[in-house]
């Protein structure tokens, strides 16, 4: 069947003059697509081989060369190491702190321009895609600075005989399985990663580029995220979990969403660590400056800024058992912390926004447990480091803090931690706004078995200097109308009670009514003393001083207990004499009784 627009001879001519070059341009092109594969194929070989130095070799099955759609594609892609060559750079301190091995699926160049490739030496590339990407790293420190290298040319000056300029407008890693290896600690810390990806924008290398700072590998962005990552500690006793996880090299910055760091049972943890147990879940993070390439490098972790929102940490203390040698917790001090890990960071400032934090802790007497809460915590840390460099010029970790205490009283606080004394010494400050005083129930009744049935804070300030021995300092409490109960455990019915006779007697005789017992006289403080025991953790040993404090102010020190109970010892001694010189008296009226009767028979 005769084609009905090829009736004329001009329109056949000039179909003839269109289809001819067509088919030609397309066999040239099935031609080179053929015979350019191999070449493209071992051109790659040769460059990852010269551009690492012999470190990394690269194999896959088979290349394909499309020249009409710009496209290339690459299968079972491989990038091997040669761990013998690494291993003398090792022995001369000129291996790299990274070792990598990548096998990639399939490897797709979309819409290459080859003619401004010919032409004017400049390769640009619109899209790579890297399907499936299987990545390996370990990581030892081999160096703590860049090695000098013989041949210090950039990138750019290595490329630029033969071309002008790289550029490639997006990189995509599709469903990256991560295994990262750290040799750095005193044991192999191995993480696996799932549900990842990877994506970089604006790959540019030329001369402008080869000294741009701003860029990372010469991307202007290089974006990671990852989903659904969890995990266990290495002793067992926490799981944690992010639910998603961005970090940006354009804008330097980390953010973390959904992080939840669960403790064991108590019973499975208390038996396993004598160290408090620690529950955090914070629903927003972010590191902002982050510098990622120096942490890549030598896990050094610099940064501007850390902020933690919306979130709680709660803190379980751990039972001291009876027969059990006790550790020295001052290891729990902030600053002590900071002294004993062996990660170099230096964080300006961290800051946080809403974050409940209470206390717990278990009294075997009372078989209960008490809790101080610290609700809509706010504040800044100042100078968070462990650099010896950066200790050398600032050793005092500024702490400003404000939340409200029981969720009532607004307290507002302050602490400078010494990052450099042996004994770990810090200072705290602070006061309380007014409050309702029963609302320390929940702490008093389960931990001193002491119930405030009624009563006003007015103010309550404090400035204690502290070390891993004695908390020392002074403490001042303002309040009225102030009653209380005395509790004893009831063991038959798993409960406190109310110790009558003792209650009257505190409320009579021992406890102050009001500070200051009358307007116009001075107010009553407290001077603390307290020595620290080994096995008291700092969240502990802070609030165990201030209770010291609050009790001396309302008359409950030692030196006033023992008096009233000495007091309260002769009352009952003076009773039970006086009941039994009754019951004598009784007696005896009862035998002369019984006597008359026996001489009227």
């Amino acid at each position: 069947m005769k084609l009905k627009f090829l009736r004329h001879k001009w329109q056949k001519i000039a179909f003839s003059f269109v289809l001819v070059p067509v088919l030609i341009v397309f066999i040239i092109a099935l031609i080179l697509n053929h015979y350019l594969a191999p070449i493209l194929a071992t051109q790659v070989r040769e460059a990852v081989l010269t551009g690492s130095d012999s470190l990394y070799r690269a194999d896959f099955t088979r290349a394909e060369l499309h020249l009409l759609e710009g496209k290339v594609t690459i299968y079972d892609i491989s990038l091997i190491p040669d761990t013998a060559l690494y291993n003398r750079k090792k022995g001369q301190h000129l291996a790299p702190n990274n070792l990598v091995t990548l096998h990639v699926k399939k490897l797709i160049l979309k819409h290459i321009h080859p003619f401004s490739y010919y032409f004017r030496q400049r390769l640009k590339i619109n899209e790579i895609i890297l399907n499936e990407p299987e990545l390996n790293v370990s990581y030892a420190l081999n160096h703590t600075q860049d090695t000098v290298l013989k041949d210090r040319r950039t990138a750019w000056q290595k490329i630029s005989k033969s071309l002008h300029s790289i550029s490639v407008d997006h990189i995509y890693f599709n469903d990256v399985k991560f295994k990262y290896e750290d040799y750095s600690g005193h044991k192999v810390v191995i993480s696996t990663l799932k549900e990842m990806n990877l994506s970089a924008t604006d790959l540019l290398i030329d001369s402008v580029t080869q000294t741009d700072k701003s860029r990372l590998l010469y991307c202007k962005d290089i974006v990671t995220e990852l989903n659904n990552y969890s995990g266990k500690t290495d002793n067992g006793l926490y799981d944690y979990k992010i639910k998603h996880l961005k970090l940006s090299t354009m804008y330097a910055r980390l953010n973390i969403r959904g992080l939840q760091l669960q403790a064991a049972k108590n019973d499975l943890f208390f038996n396993k660590s004598q160290s408090d147990s620690f529950t955090l879940g914070i629903d927003s993070i972010q590191l902002n400056n982050f510098d990622f390439l120096n942490y890549h490098k030598y896990r050094r972790l610099r940064a501007s800024s850390l902020e933690l929102a919306n979130g709680a940490l709660r803190v379980f203390g751990n039972p001291h058992k009876a027969g059990q040698v006790p550790a020295d917790k001052v290891s729990t001090f902030p600053n002590v912390l900071v002294r004993n890990t062996d990660a170099d960071l230096t964080i300006d400032t961290i800051r946080l926004k809403h974050i409940n934090v209470s206390y717990s802790e278990y009294n075997a007497e009372t078989k209960k447990t008490g809790s101080v809460e610290f609700d809509n915590t706010e504040g800044e840390f100042h100078n968070v480091t462990t650099n010896k460099a950066s200790i050398a010029k600032n050793n005092i970790t500024d702490v400003h803090l404000s939340s409200y205490f029981m969720n009532r009283g607004r307290l507002d606080v302050q602490f400078l931690f010494n990052l450099t004394d042996a004994d770990g010494s810090f200072n705290y400050k602070g006061s309380l706004s007014p409050m309702v005083a029963n609302k320390l129930n929940q702490a008093t009744v389960p931990l001193a078995m002491l119930k405030i049935t009624s009563g006003n804070i007015k103010q309550f300030n404090f400035d204690i200097h502290a070390n891993s021995k004695a908390f020392k300092g002074r403490i001042s409490l303002l309040y009225n109308d102030l009653k209380v109960s005395i509790l004893e455990a009831d063991t038959a019915n798993n409960r406190l009670k109310k110790q009558q006779l003792i209650s009257i007697f505190a409320n009579l005789f021992v406890i102050k009514r009001n500070n200051p017992d009358a307007a116009g006289k001075a107010p009553r403080f407290a001077d603390v003393n307290y020595l620290r025991p080994k096995e008291s953790p700092f969240f502990k040993t802070v609030w165990r001083t201030l209770l010291q404090g609050i009790k001396e102010c309302a008359g409950l020190d030692e030196k006033s207990q023992q008096a009233a109970m000495g007091r309260l010892t002769e009352h009952k001694k003076n009773k039970q004499e006086r009941l039994v010189r009754k019951a004598e008296r009784k007696k005896r009226r009862a035998d002369k009784k019984a006597a008359k009767e026996m001489d009227s028979h």
